[in-house]
């Protein structure tokens, strides 16, 4: 399967949000990525279900939904309403993660958790079968523009032995600090999907960014 590129709207331009959606309409991003923070998981506040609404009336592409947030299952319903394809949990905010998951899937979105840099990936053996993504977090979250943790590879290459070990099809996502210099790695590493958001939006020419993403 080709990878997929999926732009962390979190680094564009927001009193331009429309132009933005369509330029990756335009683009050769598979999925615009969606980062929901509470001020309390992580220490920043990004935007919530009103946004995300707004950007799926113009988005043509899937929305790939990451919480960053508290008690996520309170939301699951309106984050379905408002348009997310994927919704990501993280591992780390979830106390009954199995039951989080069933209530994504009910929902009929794709079921997807993440993990912080510091969490092992073989904390989600347990639940790997009930998994359509995994979010490998690259960099503490919270903020855009931090400098890739090199000890990624390693956890990918492990994520994606369990993985391919059970037969699975569960997509390895990888956020934070993701350029042109590491992708290829990541890929080979095992990597399915890559998020990137400053590389993408601060660049002169967006669109030639994510098509040399998407050509590694």
């Amino acid at each position: 399967m080709a990878h997929l590129i999926a732009p962390s709207l979190l680094a564009c331009d927001f009193a331009n949000l429309q132009q933005e959606c369509e330029m990756l309409n335009e683009s050769e991003a598979d999925w615009f990525h969606l980062d929901v923070m509470d001020g309390m998981f992580v220490p920043n506040i990004s935007f919530g279900i009103p946004v995300i609404d707004f950007i799926n009336r113009h988005a043509k592409k899937t929305l790939d939904v990451h919480l960053m947030i508290e008690q996520p299952d309170r939301y699951i319903t309106q984050f379905k309403q408002v348009g997310a394809d994927v919704l990501t949990v993280h591992y780390e905010a979830c106390t009954h993660l199995h039951r989080t998951l069933q209530a994504i899937e009910q929902e009929g979105m794709k079921r997807g958790v993440a993990i912080n840099p510091h969490t092992s990936v073989e904390l989600l053996e347990p639940v790997l079968e009930n998994i359509d993504l995994v979010c490998v977090m690259s960099v503490n979250p919270g903020f855009g523009g931090q400098k890739f943790i090199e000890g990624t590879y390693r956890k990918v290459e492990r994520l994606r032995t369990m993985i391919d070990q059970r037969g699975l099809n569960t997509l390895i996502e990888i956020d934070g600090g993701v350029t042109s210099a590491n992708a290829r790695k990541l890929l080979d590493a095992g990597a399915n999907v890559l998020v990137a958001g400053s590389f993408v939006f601060k660049a002169d020419n967006p669109k030639r960014v994510i098509l040399d993403l998407k050509q590694c």
